[in-house]
């Protein structure tokens, strides 16, 4: 893609109010395929303080010793894996999580699990293995409570699912050394929780009613995105249990079983509330009806599909694969992205990027994958320091929300998946 007048005309044409992506569309004009330093020219770099000292960043950066070494063929990209990684020991307090800095330090948001699931996932994959065994053992022993739901004021039943994934890949990227043993009792007693949620749920259509998200608590439904990330936790369970000879209270066969039912009957409800019409973008993320937007950015619960709920539902790996493209599609369409990044109302907000770009990879739609991470490390991430804001707005780049943990690592945790292609 080269940096001319025509290409840059061609965005500056109502880009805020296209429907779809103005660089994208370029892109597959030219027949180009994203390229880092070209999109970094397209528009001015985003600017704001920085989270932490940038020398104390460096600093923890330089001692890092991943594995594999991080050399991705840029510069830029190599800075924010390592910005990222380094920036998980500069957020939390020793053992104990902070989703990110001013309101985001507040003690209400540390049980926040997407803070743990992205921080372990990103440590493991590079190889920090006795850092991401030590942090997911402190935060399960911290945060599970005894009936095993998690200590925090708005956990989305997604995330229980993601958790139980979380401590399967540990175990499959670090070994079990100093947490399998101790966290065995409260992972099961997650299972526990979700496998009564799941017999209330068989009362009726099988989906498990619950919340969605943190900010949407008060919207209680039957969420496709939820159950995906159940039935995918309860068959990551259970592999885990088996490799390990674990003895868990509701024995392997029948949690994979369970998982097995909670696919199918969720995969029926998507075919049930989905429009026929294959053109039509509005795919509803709930069997409750709801207000059909004039686009993705038309009403909150679009906005939460868009950002949220779609992306987790596409990285369950549960969908058929014209389904999860369809849900590519949609956001291709409907006002979903701007140079790869998520639009969420009138900003941007990139924290659950890591998802949306995990679905894409497993599509192997590889120019989606790089113009969405390339148009995040140039954009969504502050110009020198990295800081990753939690929302920014569109260029020029600013702060709209501040720093959090799950943003910053979004490049680190994608980036790895290139170190494989």
């Amino acid at each position: 893609m080269g940096h001319d007048t025509t290409f840059r005309h061609c965005l500056d044409i109502e880009w805020k109010a296209s429907l779809t992506d103005p660089v994208r569309e370029a892109l597959l004009t030219r027949g180009q395929s994203p390229d880092l330093d070209s999109i970094r020219k397209l528009f001015p770099a985003t600017s704001g303080d920085a989270a932490f000292d940038p020398d104390e960043i460096e600093a923890i950066a330089g001692k890092l010793k991943t594995i594999p070494e991080v050399d991705l063929g840029h510069p830029l990209l190599d800075l924010s894996v390592k910005a990222g990684l380094a920036s998980v020991d500069a957020t939390f307090q020793g053992d104990h999580p902070k989703y990110g800095v001013k309101g985001y330090a507040e003690d209400c948001h540390d049980g926040f699990p997407p803070t743990i699931i992205a921080a372990v996932d990103a440590l493991s994959a590079w190889g920090l293995s006795s850092r991401a065994r030590q942090l997911f053992r402190y935060w399960i022993l911290s945060f599970v409570r005894e009936d095993g739901t998690i200590d925090y004021y708005g956990t989305s039943i997604s995330e229980y699912g993601q958790l139980l994934h979380t401590a399967a890949c540990l175990e499959e990227r670090a070994g079990i050394e100093g947490w399998w043993s101790d966290c065995l009792g409260p992972l099961n007693r997650m299972v526990e929780y979700l496998l009564d949620l799941r017999a209330s749920a068989e009362r009726d259509d099988g989906l498990i009613v619950g919340s969605p998200e943190a900010d949407e608590r008060d919207q209680l439904g039957k969420y496709f995105h939820n159950s995906s990330w159940v039935a995918k936790g309860f068959y990551r369970w259970a592999d885990l249990c088996e490799r390990q000879g674990a003895s868990p209270s509701t024995a392997v066969e029948a949690v994979r079983n369970t998982a097995n039912a909670i696919e199918a009957d969720t995969l029926d409800a998507i075919r049930g509330c989905w429009p026929k019409d294959a053109d039509d973008w509005w795919l509803p993320p709930r069997v409750e009806p709801l207000e059909r937007p004039r686009c993705l950015t038309g009403t909150r619960e679009a906005s939460y599909t868009n950002y949220r709920y779609w992306p987790e539902l596409l990285s369950s790996g549960i969908l058929p694969r014209g389904m999860a493209n369809r849900i590519v599609d949609a956001r291709l369409s409907a006002d979903g992205q701007f140079c790869g990044m998520t639009r969420f109302e009138g900003w941007l907000d990139d924290w659950p990027l890591a998802d949306y770009l995990y679905g894409l990879w497993q599509l192997g739609r590889k120019r989606d994958f790089l113009l969405t991470l390339y148009g995040h490390v140039a954009y969504h991430q502050a110009e020198g320091h990295l800081t990753a804001y939690e929302q920014v707005t569109f260029p020029p780049g600013k702060e709209k929300a501040p720093y959090c943990l799950p943003c910053q690592l979004v490049a680190a945790r994608a980036a790895r998946l290139l170190t494989s292609a």
